[in-house]
């Protein structure tokens, strides 16, 4: 399947970014991709006019997935209209210790069976 992601190039403590068309099998250090689509610089401003946006819609309209970072770049960009994916892992919530409490059930109650009557002789 193909992806549209990005590779990392520029020196150390320096990013920059490829906008890429690759396998998805292809990690994104490998250096293999398909196509260039364009670039990205995190030092820069205006950031959306390297990347060939056109390019980039057809191959999402022939059904390339995008990576996360990039789905999320282009929304706030305003070039895919969509949600924001979150990109950070699923953790379960911290319980407060109200819920916590209502969370656990009281033991069941067991009845207590009188004692039988002692015959007096």
């Amino acid at each position: 399947m193909l992806m549209i992601r990005l590779q990392r190039t520029g020196r150390k403590h320096e990013p920059t970014f490829r906008v890429v068309l690759t396998d998805s099998k292809n990690g994104p250090k490998s250096g293999k991709y398909l196509a260039n689509l364009g670039w990205y610089d995190t030092r820069i401003k205006n950031k959306i006019e390297q990347m060939d946006t056109e390019k980039i819609k057809y191959w999402i309209s022939k059904g390339t997935k995008l990576s996360v970072t990039l789905h999320n770049y282009l929304v706030t960009q305003k070039v895919i209209s969509a949600k924001k994916i979150n990109a950070l892992p699923k953790k379960t919530p911290i319980k407060k210790a109200e819920e916590a409490k209502a969370e656990v059930k009281p033991a069941a109650t067991v009845p207590v069976a009188e004692p039988a009557p002692v015959p007096t002789a």
